[in-house]
């Protein structure tokens, strides 16, 4: 009972009453969520009975929900001319009663990028995805635009980056999604493409460092660089660093890697165990598409790896993954065997 009365929650006499000073409120995607005014918090489970809950069925006929200036959800009753923070479906609510994942694993091949988030409310948050217009990179965007983030879609080709946009505004007219120019191939590109964010004083919550090239033939950029080198890793090591202050002030903040298991068959030392520059950039003569991958996404890894180290006392985290073996996706695209390969391996592969 003490423990209830310093919670402030020995007033109220029903399980579903609310303590003074809280109220219910609801995510774009229908969960319930409590707040708590007088300590400025938050929070998923009932303050009371500790249970989860989202609403059932659609808004009222002549309801509509809207988004204020500060991302927080709020609904308009067009029939009475009133808005309101209360979801006028909160009478109708069902208990959630997840199935507990086991300790050893959370999620399974059949997990989708909606269900990763599901209950997340992202209003307000910031995320830049490149490679966003396809694959991996425009599931990652699409689930988090449809759960309130603001996401901006760093593509090479902006036609190809406006499609992904309307494609997201396909399934919620109301997606903050955004598409701006990123050609990681080009160093000036990426210095411009930082330029260009930084002057819409956007604060940055997560940047996910998602495009890549793979079995690319030989080929070097307009800075003389090998193609997969700089695509996969430079391009992104550089970008970085230069919206770096931005993560800092934005913090806490993220940066998410997309690397791949393939780091571990490759080596970028010499025989004296010394960093072999030659081996990152290698000439036309010493280039094998598959090595220059698997360099790359072992440059990923590292990189990952210090940049935690040295921001993460800045409240700026960061982590390598990798998606999973054997995606099928249009990464292949660059190389007939390999697209022969994917497409035989396609019915036992998780689909994008």
């Amino acid at each position: 009972m003490a423990a209830l009365k310093y919670a402030g929650l020995e007033d109220t006499d029903s399980e579903e009453e609310l303590p003074p000073g809280w109220e219910e409120r609801t995510t774009k995607d229908g969960w319930v969520y409590y707040a708590n005014h007088l300590e400025e918090k938050t929070q998923w489970e009932h303050p009371k009975s500790g249970k989860r809950k989202r609403v059932a069925g659609d808004l009222p006929y002549g309801w509509e929900q809207e988004t204020d200036e500060n991302g927080h959800v709020y609904f308009v009753d067009h029939i009475n001319k009133r808005t309101t923070y209360l979801d006028p479906r909160l009478a109708f609510t069902v208990e959630d009663n997840p199935v507990k994942p086991t300790t050893r694993q959370k999620y399974d091949g059949n997990s989708t990028a909606m269900e990763i988030l599901q209950g997340r409310d992202l209003s307000g948050k910031v995320v830049i995805i490149t490679g966003a217009n396809s694959g991996i990179g425009f599931e990652t965007a699409k689930s988090l635009a449809l759960h309130g983030a603001c996401v901006i879609l760093a593509c090479r080709s902006l036609v190809r980056g406006n499609e992904a946009v309307q494609r997201i505004l396909g399934e919620w007219h109301k997606a903050k999604v955004e598409a701006m120019t990123l050609d990681l191939a080009s160093l000036q590109s990426v210095q411009h493409f930082a330029e260009a964010f930084k002057s819409k004083n956007l604060p940055l919550h997560i940047l996910i460092c998602n495009a890549a090239v793979f079995g690319a033939p030989w080929s070097l950029t307009e800075d003389g660089l090998e193609s997969t080198f700089q695509v996969n890793h430079l391009g992104h090591f550089y970008l970085v660093q230069l919206l770096e202050d931005v993560l800092r002030q934005s913090s806490p903040a993220r940066v998410v890697v997309v690397s791949s298991e393939s780091h571990r068959f490759t080596e970028i030392k010499d025989s004296s165990g010394k960093l072999d520059f030659s081996l990152l950039s290698p000439s036309k003569k010493e280039y094998w598409a598959m090595l220059a991958y698997n360099r790359s996404k072992l440059c990923n890894i590292l990189f990952s790896n210090e940049l935690n180290r040295r921001l993460s006392p800045h409240g700026v985290t960061s982590n390598s993954v990798h998606p999973g073996n054997m995606i099928y996706s249009s990464i292949h695209r660059n190389w007939w065997v390999y697209t022969l390969l994917f497409t035989l391996a396609r019915p036992f592969t998780k689909s994008m």
